[in-house]
């Protein structure tokens, strides 16, 4: 769970890393090969979304710095 807003940070370059290994995935393994791990990934990036989006509607980010 995010609990700040370096969390937040490192969370969101998590996702850009991720979104980066996939297209890299899905141009040097076409459809059909390679599913599990690009599903995989897929999923992760799914579930830093919805973390941050607890994140952005809790009361710590809301608070100034």
């Amino acid at each position: 769970m995010i609990s700040s807003t370096t969390e937040y940070e490192k969370t969101q370059e998590e996702i850009r890393i991720l979104e980066e290994r996939l297209k890299r995935l899905q141009q040097t393994h076409p459809i059909g090969s390679k599913g599990f791990t690009k599903a995989g990934i897929r999923k992760m990036i799914a579930r830093l979304h919805e973390e941050l989006a607890v994140y952005e509607g809790s009361e710590e980010a809301r608070q100034p710095m």
